[in-house]
């Protein structure tokens, strides 16, 4: 099985750029996690009827052209996963998803999820917003995990968890996407027996990135972020076959990041 996961920074444009129909034909993906779709589910019906190949499932944010995610499943007869056995659901509890954050879906003992963490950076307010965010997002997949469920969640994290994970550490220390506060988070879901797949696999592999400012051209000098995530539970890791940051694709100031299990 292929998952990937994509924050495109609006789906539509992506698909107008001709980047979404290029992205999956060079690596069907049997699950698509996108993230800041940007888009209501009535915007999108010209994506459900041409790619018909897949189910999918929307989760806007109530605001216009903001946030949201959605899921993708192939048809594809090789999962051997009956439509009757999907089950798409939003949000946590505790918690009011009226920005589209959180996508999952379940079947058989699967429950994968897409994410899109917030920012923080809008206000005080919204700061400790993406603090209790992390925190209450840690209690709702351990309760998963706790209920016997293999969980993979990925998606925009919206953090870089250590030094090596963004291409000036001592510039943008203390800054929101590198403060100590939301990387002790992070720590806390590895301690919590989450494994960040991508840095279990390569620890000391430096300059791969997912997110690049677009105003200043960093992308053409890889000075990049690593800010999207594949995370499994410690006894599901044996499973990963392999994970890439697929750099390559353009279309996002996002790279989409692909597992297979």
């Amino acid at each position: 099985m292929k998952i990937i996961s994509w924050n495109v920074n609006g789906i539509r444009a992506v698909e107008r750029k001709g980047e979404l129909e290029k992205f999956l034909a060079a690596h069907d993906p049997d699950i698509l996690l996108f993230q800041e779709i940007k888009s209501k589910s009535e915007q999108v019906q010209n994506l459900i009827e041409k790619y018909s190949e897949f189910q999918q499932f929307y989760h806007a944010a109530e605001k216009p052209g903001y946030a949201g995610t959605a899921i993708w499943i192939s048809k594809n007869e090789k999962l051997k996963i009956k439509n009757e056995e999907l089950k798409f659901h939003v949000g946590m509890p505790d918690f009011t998803d009226d920005e589209g954050r959180i996508s999952r879906v379940s079947f058989g003992n699967f429950e994968i999820l897409g994410v899109y963490f917030p920012n923080g950076g809008k206000s005080p307010a919204a700061w400790q917003g993406k603090l209790e965010f992390y925190e209450k997002f840690l209690a709702f997949v351990n309760k998963l995990r706790a209920a016997g469920k293999t969980v993979i969640f990925a998606g925009d994290v919206n953090c870089a968890h250590a030094p090596i994970d963004l291409a000036r550490p001592a510039d943008n220390d203390g800054k929101i996407g590198f403060h100590p506060d939301e990387r002790a988070r992070i720590s806390k879901w590895i301690s919590a027996g989450w494994r960040d797949v991508w840095r279990s696999k390569f620890p000391e592999k430096k300059d791969v990135y997912s997110w690049w400012h677009v105003i200043t051209r960093a992308r053409d000098r890889n000075v990049g972020w690593r800010l999207d995530y594949f995370f499994v539970d410690n006894s599901f890791f044996s499973k990963v076959k392999k994970i890439d940051y697929l750099t390559d694709q353009m279309g996002s100031d996002h790279c989409p990041v692909s597992l297979e299990i």
